[in-house]
Parts: structure tokens; C-alpha cells; sequence
């Protein structure tokens, strides 16, 4: 008799169905795995002949075969231990066939009958909703695979609840979806004495989803205002939620199976490698720009990071995707993050005021963002050099704008992109249009255009830092309320332009 169980193996976020098959014949007592596994499939042997025993159940004495189809396909985790399970179970007629046939099973198997949590339930139940099947899952896993309501999951703690539900002993009613989790921030906009520019530049950037630079002598507050931005971001939609958590299911960092509506933060260390930030590895996990995929990441001592690592971002910066080459797969992952970077303006941080500076001021500044090339300083929207605070402004009692008013024009901006972008698949932002779709509603006024002319032949601007000023411009006019772009949102926009080598902007520069 030949039994079978459908499962899965994970590709990055792509699931492909794999088939187990248990033939159980007469021959020498033992169990073989076949079809490409790798070590943590093959030691199911062991947990499986374990679990049995602790339930009183014996594995006859033939030669039992498991055969994981597609042959070609490589087979990894231990996520494979339950449904190899259920194969012999049904093959020793211990549960009934038919149970298994419209199900797919995922989990791991402890000596003792366990049923241990596993790695990317979440795309397991949309792979099984997609092919029109339910969901054997262990207990832990449940509330997040529920996510996908369009698929019964049936999730237990132990093999032996499991067995009993599949012989209609004990029926498992489904498992129902984890908490919505929502992150309360108790910091606020309002806290920050001075800073007016750079606030004014983090509205901008989280109302367009522009990439900022911020450069400023240590103590200033960059981290500070990188930490708040969060807040003023939109709560992510079902569907921003769904591929975010996705990811961080695939990662395993879903906390109790549910879902934040936060958009995620990130902020990894500057001695990160190349593969910590775009992902990859012997597995190809997901790295940093993947997690804070409809977020924020916060690279702080920017020039402090490996070349190496930071050039790895050029491309996903632009296409909000990355793509992971292994000899077996390619593997794509979403990574469409707002980028936040730090810097001090040199190597001694104190490269504007004389009296700290260190003897080879100036001229340590250029040298210090050499390690910067220039395509990367050039997909920047915008750049903003972080004063400190004077000490009249930090005894100033007068509170400033709070979080929820600089939200709230956030949200009114987001609201007008939603609507202008609705017929455009892929475009989310200001920050997102391109080509045809940014000649339309990036369309200057006459009067504008022989100004703006003068000011990108001053400046110098390469056809990329004109597309995202204009962008940057047609973001402005949004917090505005203005269906157009006039001159004071290109000028405004223009200011912002990173200058980080000599530590000043169009606006000063002009």
C-alpha cells in the first residue's frame, strides 16, 4: 500500500507542493527517506520511530520507504517530520487515507510526540488556500497561519490530538487569527527643541516615501529623529500587513502568531556584512531591507558600513525587490523600505566648528564620504544637515508640533498619491513614479520651467537627481494641498538636494 501527503518546501517566500509517499513492503525492517533531503529531513527517521513509541505505537517490521516528490527539488527544515508522520500512519492504517487527501501538513516532531513550531506558516496557508486545501499545523503555529481565511487550519499540540481528530475521536475546530498588534509610541515630535528643517524634511520623507540623508555633529539628534518617523507613517493596509508578515514568518519572527499594522524599524549595526543587510546565507533568509519591507530602515555611521555592503543596496533602492542567485534557485524578496541614513559630517564629527575641529579640517569631510560613491548618494531625495541645538532653544519650555499634527498632513498626502496612483499597479508613492506616469503629474507651469532650467545647470543635477527633485516637489505640494507644482515647492525641494561632501545644500549654495 502506498500512502500520500501533500507538504511544502520554501523557496524565499515561493512554496512549492512536494508529495510524500510511503510504501510499506516486505523486506530487511527499516525506514529510508528519499528525494534529495537534507540532514534535518533525514533525521526524521529517528523522531518519527520516538513519537510512535511514546504513543504506544510500533512501526511494523518491513522495509518502510519515503520518497519527497519532486525528486529534483532540494528538501530542507524539519517541517517535513509531520507529514511524514501522517505517511506511514496512513500507510500502516493507523488513520484513514481519505483524511489526508485534501490537506497539507507542516510541522516539526519532538521524541516525546510534540508537535514544535516551524518557519512560514503563513505562506504554507496561502499555498494550501490556493490549491484548494486545509491545514495540519502545530497549535503554536495556528493563529498565524488563521490569517488566511479562506483555508481551514487545524492546529494541535501533540501527534497524538492530531491522530485523534483525524479518526473523528476528538474533532480540533479550527484556529482563529492572532492579535492585531499596533505600536504605541511614547515619544513625540514635540520633545525635540530646534530642528525645524530636518522635521520638516522627515514629514516629507514620510509623505512620499523619500530617502533621506541626515548629517550632523554627534549629539545632534539624528537618531533621535530617525527613532520618531514610525509614528508619523500611515498604519499598513491589509495587504502591506500580510506581505510584510510573510517575510518575517519565513524569518520566524512573527511574535504569538499575530500581525502588526506598525510599519517595521530596523536599524542595523554598521559592522553588518553584505549578506546581514540584503539577505542570503547557506538558506538565502531574508535580511535587514527585507524585514523592514513597508518600513523604515536606519542606517546610522553610514560611511561607516563596508562598500562592499552598501552598493548591494543601489538596485533594491530602485526596484524595491532583491534577487538571491544560488546555484539551485533564484530567490526573490520584497524590500520597498523608506531609507533613513546618519552621518557625522567627518571622521572626528566636529568638521563645523572650528574651535573642536580636527587639523585636517576641511579637507577630512571630502575624504570621509569617499567611502560613498556617488550613485549612491545620488538615489537620496533628500539631505538635511542637523545643527546642534543651541542651548536658548533647549530651555525654550514652548512645545513644538506634535506627532499626531505632522501625521495627520502625512495621512492627507498619502490619501491624495492613493487616489492619483490607483490606476498604476506597482506605484505606491510619489516616490515610485517613473517614466510616463511622473511626466503626468510631475507637470510644471510655464512660468517655472526657464527658473528651474538655470537652477539644474547651476546645480549640476544628473537626470536621476532631477527625476527625484521633482518628485520630492510634487510631494510638497501634496502636504500643500496643491494639485500643482509651483516655484516655491521646486525651491523647497531643490534645498534638500545632498551636498554631504561640503556640507551644504542647494539652498545654501544658492
Amino acid at each position: 500500500m502506498i500512502a500520500r501527503v501533500v507538504t511544502v518546501a520554501f523557496c524565499g517566500l515561493d512554496v512549492r507542493s512536494v508529495e510524500v509517499e510511503c510504501a510499506v513492503a516486505a523486506g530487511l525492517p527499516g525506514l529510508t527517506i528519499i528525494g534529495l533531503a537534507d540532514k534535518a529531513v533525514s533525521e526524521a527517521r529517528e523522531r518519527v520511530r520516538s513519537a510512535l513509541h511514546s504513543l504506544s505505537l510500533a512501526l511494523p517490521p518491513k522495509r518502510i520507504t519515503i520518497s519527497l516528490t519532486p525528486a529534483d527539488l532540494p528538501k530542507e527544515g524539519a517541517h517535513f517530520n509531520l507529514a511524514i508522520t501522517l505517511a506511514i500512519l496512513s500507510a500502516i492504517e493507523a488513520i484513514p487515507g481519505d483524511c489526508l487527501q485534501e490537506t497539507l501538513a507542516i510541522g516539526a516532531l519532538s521524541l516525546d510526540g510534540r508537535l514544535n513550531a516551524v518557519t512560514g506558516a503563513l505562506p504554507a496557508a496561502l499555498h494550501a488556500a490556493e490549491n484548494g486545501l486545509s491545514l495540519l499545523c502545530p497549535q503554536v503555529c495556528g493563529a498565524e497561519a488563521a490569517w488566511v481565511e479562506t483555508t481551514p487550519v487545524i492546529s494541535a499540540d501533540t501527534l497524538g490530538r492530531l491522530i485523534q481528530h483525524l479518526n473523528g475521536q476528538a474533532v480540533i475546530s479550527p484556529a482563529a487569527p492572532g492579535l492585531v498588534f499596533l505600536q504605541n509610541s511614547t515619544t513625540d515630535f514635540a520633545d525635540i527643541k530646534g530642528q525645524e528643517r530636518a522635521k520638516r524634511a522627515l514629514e516629507i520623507a514620510a509623505a512620499g516615501r523619500h530617502h533621506t540623508f541626515l548629517i550632523g555633529t554627534p549629539g545632534s539628534g539624528k537618531s533621535m529623529l530617525a527613532a520618531r518617523l514610525t509614528a508619523l507613517l500611515p498604519e499598513l493596509n491589509a495587504k502591506e500587513a500580510l506581505e510584510t508578515a510573510m517575510i518575517h514568518s519565513v524569518s520566524g519572527l512573527l511574535k504569538e502568531g499575530g500581525i502588526s499594522r506598525s510599519p517595521p524599524f530596523y536599524a542595523p549595526h554598521h559592522t553588518a556584512s553584505k549578506v546581514a543587510l540584503v539577505g542570503g546565507g547557506r538558506k538565502a533568509q531574508p535580511g535587514e531591507i527585507s524585514l523592514a519591507h513597508n518600513g523604515v530602515l536606519f542606517l546610522d555611521e553610514l560611511p561607516e558600513f563596508s562598500r562592499e555592503a552598501l552598493e548591494t543596496l543601489r538596485q533594491p533602492l530602485e526596484t524595491g525587490e532583491i534577487w538571491i542567485a544560488r546555484a539551485s534557485a533564484h530567490i526573490r524578496y520584497l524590500c520597498r523600505f523608506l531609507l533613513i541614513a546618519a552621518a557625522n559630517p567627518c571622521k572626528c564629527g566636529y568638521l563645523y566648528q572650528a574651535e573642536r575641529a580636527c587639523n585636517k579640517a576641511p579637507h577630512c569631510g571630502a575624504h570621509y564620504f569617499q567611502r560613498l560613491s556617488g550613485p549612491l548618494l545620488d538615489r537620496f531625495d533628500l539631505c538635511v544637515h542637523v545643527e546642534a541645538t543651541s542651548f536658548t532653544s533647549l530651555q525654550n519650555q514652548e512645545l513644538g508640533e506634535t506627532t499626531g499634527d505632522i501625521a495627520g498632513r502625512v495621512r492627507a498626502a498619502r490619501r491624495c498619491q492613493s487616489l492619483r496612483f490607483s490606476a498604476h499597479d506597482g506605484i505606491h508613492s510619489n516616490a515610485d513614479a517613473h517614466g510616463k506616469v511622473l511626466t503626468q503629474t510631475c507637470a510644471l507651469a510655464p512660468e517655472t520651467i526657464g527658473w528651474l532650467h538655470k537652477a539644474l545647470d547651476h546645480f549640476q543635477l544628473s537626470p536621476r537627481g532631477y527625476h527625484s527633485m521633482l518628485r520630492v516637489a510634487r510631494t510638497i505640494a501634496d502636504l500643500d494641498g496643491s494639485d500643482t507644482i509651483e516655484k516655491p515647492h521646486l525651491s523647497e525641494a531643490l534645498g534638500f538636494r545632498p551636498f554631504p561632501a561640503s556640507g551644504k545644500s542647494a539652498k545654501q549654495a544658492g
